[in-house]
């Protein structure tokens, strides 16, 4: 987070540096608070850089196994750009290395753990363990100490649902560049 503040000052005084010298270039016409709105516009961009490409660089440092199951995008009142272009704010990770399948009664269990990215001034990973019945279709999250299933949190998915049709279907992901 320090090093996030320390490069939008940079930029803010790079963009003012290009100001003054447009300011130097013009014969000193352009009024002097150029410089200012230079520096404000620098760090206000590479706040827009940096919140726009959190998705792909968090993306690009997963695993080769790891496939984006579903991305979440939003628009903020205080960023009014984001109603033209939302930006991914969070998304969802399976990885194919930790996926396991096995034959129970007669019925496809697949146990995987589920990667939920969160961005944001605390930038957050969660983690989740869980059983997915592929005939029922039935997801049961695992407990976090003895990873047992928790039936009383037990949700049906629908057939079209992207984490069913990966883990028990096997189509892809987006898979990693």
């Amino acid at each position: 987070m320090i090093w996030h503040l320390i490069a939008a000052v940079f930029a803010g005084l790079g963009a003012a540096g290009i100001g003054l010298l447009l300011r130097s270039l013009s014969g000193k016409r352009l009024p002097r608070w150029i410089v200012p709105v230079c520096a404000g516009l620098g760090m206000l961009g590479y706040q827009i850089q940096h919140e726009y490409g959190w998705y792909e660089h968090t993306r690009q440092q997963l695993p080769e196994s790891a496939r984006v199951i579903s991305t979440s995008q939003e628009a903020a009142l205080w960023r009014p750009w984001t109603y033209l272009l939302p930006m991914t704010t969070s998304f969802t990770v399976v990885d194919q290395d930790d996926l396991g399948l096995s034959q129970a009664d007669g019925q496809t269990l697949a146990q995987f753990r589920l990667y939920r990215f969160t961005s944001g001034p605390g930038q957050s990973v969660v983690h989740q363990g869980y059983l997915l019945n592929c005939d029922k279709r039935e997801l049961v999250p695992l407990g976090k100490q003895q990873q047992r299933p928790q039936i009383d949190e037990r949700r049906r998915l629908g057939a079209e649902d992207p984490l069913y049709r990966h883990v028990c279907r096997g189509e892809s992901g987006s898979p990693q560049p």
